[in-house]
């Protein structure tokens, strides 16, 4: 075993004895250790039930013969810190979620490895990191929260960002305002919708590193607790079969993920994510790919920001394993090695449908016939930009631009309502370096669809958006400002074209004339992790990753 060479031999008592301090005995130290990653916090409802579950997993990991030790991590909120200076530290945390799953799990030595996910970046930090130790592993999804009900609908997160426009706009008052916020977020759980969290769950699983069926169990339902145990089973024969990441982390796996993706029109954060885990999997992925499976594949689930359903109607509609199934009956997904030992067909073949249910279309009657981004290149986005298509109907808008260096500035003009009809508003320095840490703009996005714009407005980003934003949006834009792309010389009224069908995005500009004499803005941060991520964070194009290629 692995974990010998830190607990086996009369050189190890030192090790041997501050191990049994922690309540292990010799029997324990016989036995394979299995490190538990967890994620949890109560800074978040996402996460803030995770520690209940990892004591299932150690349960599992004991019932299946082996020793747990678990250990804990970062976590940064994205509902909570979004629209702040707090905001910059999401993506940023994905990175230090990744290093510290791995140095803990090397610093013991671990055979084996359950990680424990919620909020958004969690769920690639964690990946990332199992990606990098290649030792036999898997990740369970703490799972969804449960709708909240205002007025008699049930709502998300996604409804209260909203209704901060509406509200700015004269459409809700206040005391509704207040009234939603107390109902959206009823309990523990990720976000409810689509949005990343729940997309991201959907990958993983389809990538073959979470095990079907389980991600889909919302996170207060009482099965949530036997999922973990059997995970915690599982680890004990991923290590008896020698199943490891590599062996399951190849192109199709990818290409699997990425479908699953644009079926469910999920988040647009699933390609920084998708590609940064393929970097460090060493398997080559570029944002063309995510388009072109895109194209292919038609959007069969209705779920929120752009549908009527949230994770949990997923989950009683059949689950994760449904939409599986579907996409093999489109022949659209390639069989390939799970976690769970089945293949993915296999989990397919095991879904159970609920009679009546529209969450997952049939495979004839989808709801869009492609999928729900495309990646657009052009003079303003000579690396990519990913666009949103999901929820609205939209493929091509010229406007002029209104340009902001920040999303304060952005936002303060928003609720002073100076945004107008065919304005394509770009949000620039706010990418990787130039944020840094690419901040998500669903304050900006929400307020405009509150106030009534979602159908008329564009905006374009070197950030992010969250994925509860809908509407006709782009984002990573890339190269970003901060290092001399094309966006940080456009100036208000120049002319925007935004064209799905060409794949094309443009400015009426002379560009490369207005380079004379610019300078990249002074870093916001001059010390300490953001500075340090600024100083070797890579292009969104590439995944925003902070480590050397696998070679």
């Amino acid at each position: 075993m692995r974990s010998d060479s830190i607990k086996k031999g009369i050189n190890r008592a030192p090790a041997r004895a501050m191990l049994k301090a922690t309540g292990l005995n010799d029997a324990d130290l016989e036995k394979p250790l299995i490190a538990v990653a967890n994620t949890w916090t109560d800074a978040t409802p996402c996460n803030m039930h995770l520690r209940g579950l990892a004591e299932k997993v150690k349960d599992g990991i004991r019932a299946a013969g082996g020793t747990p030790v678990e250990f804990n991590t970062v976590v940064v909120s994205d509902g909570i810190s979004m629209g702040t200076e707090g905001m910059r530290a999401s993506l940023v945390s994905r990175e230090v979620i990744a290093d510290s799953i791995e140095l803990a799990a090397l610093g013991t030595l671990a055979d084996g490895v359950v990680a424990l996910s919620g909020c958004d970046k969690t769920i690639p930090g964690t990946v990332m990191a199992l990606a990098r130790m290649d030792v036999p592993s898997l990740m369970l999804y703490g799972g969804s929260i449960m709708p909240g009900v205002f007025q008699g609908k049930n709502v998300t997160i996604q409804e209260v960002f909203e209704a901060v426009g509406a509200c700015a706009a004269g459409r809700m008052t206040q005391s509704d305002l207040h009234k939603l916020e107390d109902v959206a977020c009823p309990g523990a759980g990720a976000c409810g919708g689509q949005f990343t969290a729940n997309t991201m769950s959907m990958a993983i699983a389809l990538l073959g590193l979470s095990p079907m069926g389980l991600n889909d169990i919302p996170a207060l339902d009482p099965r949530k607790g036997d999922a973990a145990f059997q995970c915690g089973q599982l680890v004990m024969k991923l290590i008896a079969d020698d199943l490891r990441p590599s062996r399951i982390l190849n192109r199709t796996a990818f290409d699997n993920a990425i479908t699953g993706v644009a079926a469910t029109a999920g988040s647009t954060n699933a390609v920084l994510h998708l590609l940064a885990i393929a970097h460090e999997a060493g398997v080559t992925l570029h944002i063309d790919d995510f388009d072109a499976i895109s194209a292919r594949t038609p959007i069969i689930t209705d779920l929120k920001p752009g549908g009527r359903f949230v994770a949990p109607d997923l989950d009683r509609a059949g689950g994760q394993r449904l939409v599986v199934k579907r996409l093999f009956e489109l022949g659209l997904l390639k069989d390939n090695p799970t976690v769970s030992g089945r293949g993915l067909k296999a989990e397919g073949e095991l879904a159970r449908e609920t009679p009546g249910q529209e969450v997952v279309r049939a495979a004839s009657n989808p709801i869009s016939k492609t999928g729900g981004l495309a990646i657009l290149k052009g003079s303003l986005a000579p690396e990519g930009c990913v666009v949103k298509l999901a929820g609205h109907n939209r493929r091509h808008h010229t406007g002029p631009a209104r340009v902001f260096d920040s999303e304060e500035e952005c936002m303060a003009a928003v609720q002073a309502r100076l945004i107008k009809p065919d304005d394509v508003v770009i949000i620039r320095y706010e990418g990787p370096k130039g944020g840094p840490g690419m901040r998500e703009m669903l304050g900006v996005t929400g307020a405009i669809v509150g106030q009534g714009l979602g159908d008329s407005v564009v905006l374009l980003t070197d950030g992010r958006f969250s994925g509860a934003t809908h509407g006709f949006m782009g984002g990573h834009v890339a190269p970003e400002a901060a290092v001399g792309g094309p966006v940080a010389f456009v100036r208000n009224g120049d002319m925007v074209t935004l064209d799905v069908d060409k794949r094309r995005i443009d400015v009426a500009a002379d560009l490369d004339a207005r380079r004379a004499g610019w300078q990249a803005p002074a870093p916001r941060y001059k010390r300490g992790v953001m500075a340090k991520y600024a100083a070797t964070v890579s292009s969104a194009a590439i995944g925003a990753v902070t480590t050397p290629a696998k070679t």
